[in-house]
């Protein structure tokens, strides 16, 4: 996730993360599926350039168990490099990636070189921008699965977060969420208090060595 130019944007650019610009090439192997992720380090990006471990790990966790993607509609929020959402779009998804416009171009060159030469199996991976509790509403209520890879971590986008993943979720839309469990920046809080307070949670994976939670949600019945 990473911030645009308006002052008043609840996430930071992390202006002096990186000194330098520079790209770093890798490429990933889950589902069968080849993947070219360009990470775009520099000061603009910020947060947004790296492939982080949560994202990796909610990818293996996806093909370990064997999740049905296909012909699902699919939003990822915070999508940063795109791997994960590119990820279920390589296997039939029709894939929505959001992010705040910095992160764009990067989205959309990595969907751009991730193209199957005989074409996407559902259609191409679409990039808009979205931030949370703003312009949700711009967004429809009728997602199979909502994709959140490590975009729990500043305690005052919580609130936003929240309302974004309801209007979402209104139609029956199921949450994965991939979260390193920073206790300094109230992650735990997140999904113990917060996430709970609408939706029903579920811890499916704890990885103790990278203290990486991955968890299920719904919304509740009765909100």
């Amino acid at each position: 996730m990473s911030c645009g130019l308006d002052e008043d944007c609840p996430f930071p650019a992390n202006d002096d993360l990186f000194d330098d610009t520079f790209a770093v090439h890798d490429v990933y192997k889950f589902m069968g599926e080849e993947l070219k992720i360009c990470q775009l380090f520099g000061a603009n990006l910020g947060v947004a350039a790296p492939v982080w471990e949560a994202a990796l790990h909610l990818c293996g966790y996806l093909e370990e168990q064997q999740v049905c993607l296909r012909g699902k509609r699919v939003i990822e929020l915070g999508a940063g490099t795109g791997l994960v959402g590119i990820l279920a779009a390589r296997v039939g998804a029709f894939v929505t990636l959001t992010d705040l416009p910095l992160a764009l171009p990067q989205l959309e060159s990595n969907v751009s070189d991730n193209s199957p030469s005989c074409g996407w199996p559902a259609a191409p991976p679409i990039v808009l921008p979205l931030s949370w509790g703003v312009d949700h509403l711009r967004f429809p209520s009728d997602w199979d699965l909502v994709l959140c890879t490590d975009i729990v971590y500043l305690p005052e986008t919580y609130p936003l977060l929240l309302e974004t993943l309801t209007h979402l979720c209104k139609n029956g839309a199921v949450v994965y969420l991939s979260s390193k469990m920073r206790r300094e920046h109230g992650t735990p809080g997140f999904y113990d208090e917060c996430l709970t307070s609408r939706f029903n949670v579920e811890l499916l994976n704890r990885d103790d060595q990278q203290n990486i939670n991955i968890y299920r949600a719904s919304l509740r019945t009765d909100h």
